[in-house]
Parts: C-alpha cells; sequence; structure tokens
C-alpha cells in the first residue's frame, strides 16, 4: 500500500509597513497532527480566520493555536489538508469509546455521533459549512441513508450533516478542507 504523499507548500502574503504586499512565507505548514496513530490520519493545519470578516492587516505572525482543532474557530474560517491512508480493520472495528478518544484528540469529542446504529464509527456532526476537494485519490462520504465515492478534482459541499470519510482504496488520498462556522437551523437541531 502506497504510504508517502508528496508534501505541498504553503505561500502567504501580507503588507510591509508601506502597505506594499510582500510574500511572507513560503513553506510547508508546520503545524501537523497525526489522528489515529502511524496509521492515521495527517492533519496539516494550513491557516485560519479568527471572524468574519476576516480582518486583513499588517500583522506578520500566524493565528496562534496550541492544538488541533476540529472545528473554526467561532465566527472564523479554517483550511486544513488531510492525507487518508487506507482505511484498515481498526478504524472499521473502533468501539464508541475509541471513536470519542479519537475526536477528544482534537477538541470535537462533542462532535462524535459513534454507535450501534451508526453508519461508520467515526460518523460525526459539526455546526459548519466544509468544502472539500479532494486533491489525490478517492474517498467515500458516508451519511445516515447513503454514501458517495469522490474522486480526484471532485468538490464536496458538507452542510453540517451526520458523516464519515472511509478510504477503501488501498491508496493515499489527500484532501482541502475549507470550514466555516455555521448555526443550525432550530429544524435541525
Amino acid at each position: 500500500m502506497e504510504t508517502n504523499q508528496k508534501a505541498f507548500r504553503r505561500i502567504v502574503t501580507g503588507h510591509d509597513a508601506d502597505g506594499k504586499a510582500i510574500i511572507i512565507s513560503d513553506a510547508a505548514p508546520e503545524r501537523t497532527y497525526m489522528i489515529g496513530g502511524p496509521k492515521g490520519a495527517k492533519f496539516h493545519e494550513v491557516w485560519n480566520t479568527q471572524q468574519s470578516p476576516a480582518l486583513i492587516d499588517n500583522n506578520l505572525e500566524e493565528p496562534q493555536e496550541n492544538n488541533l482543532v476540529l472545528g473554526p474557530p467561532k465566527g472564523g474560517t479554517r483550511i486544513r489538508v488531510i492525507d487518508f491512508p487506507p482505511e484498515g480493520e481498526e478504524i472499521r472495528n473502533l468501539t464508541k469509546d475509541e471513536a470519542n478518544k479519537h475526536f477528544k484528540s482534537m477538541g470535537g469529542e462533542e462532535a462524535s455521533k459513534a454507535g450501534q446504529d451508526a453508519a461508520h464509527p467515526l460518523m460525526h456532526r459539526t455546526e459548519t459549512i466544509d468544502y472539500g476537494i479532494v486533491l489525490e485519490g478517492e474517498l467515500t462520504l458516508i451519511v445516515d441513508r447513503g454514501e458517495r465515492t469522490i474522486n480526484a478534482g471532485d468538490i464536496i459541499i458538507q452542510r453540517g450533516t451526520n458523516h464519515a470519510w472511509a478510504n477503501r482504496s488501498g491508496k493515499n488520498c489527500r484532501v482541502a478542507f475549507i470550514l466555516i462556522d455555521g448555526r443550525f437551523d432550530e429544524s435541525l437541531l
């Protein structure tokens, strides 16, 4: 099975003291996290904004966070890239408690919807609109009543629904996600 994926660059622009556009950095994202151990998904935290509309200023520093956080900041956005390895039995056979631990490790324990009737052990729901762009490989989107296989170049608009991701392809899959803080309509609570 394929395990290595090509590194990617994050190019960040900004403004100098005279208000002229500059390149602040050109490097791989520094904050990466492995979820589920060495065979788990790798999260590349690319950037986040703390509010909407986003503040555009002369600050040359990256927005600070100490840990992996599942959703975007309240009223903000987040972009991340996730490398999904092929799914094995260790994921398919997760218990509810083990699934909750995965989500707790990224500050999203309340998002976990694992349980006896769940379509997948890593089912979860967040109060966000997520745009997912498959960059490489193939991934299966699982929802309560159905699933779809998504290929490189496909885009998912995930609207606060209960869902999970399964890589059944035997090869790695890389997806860029843009997460936008949202609010559930009362009918969906």
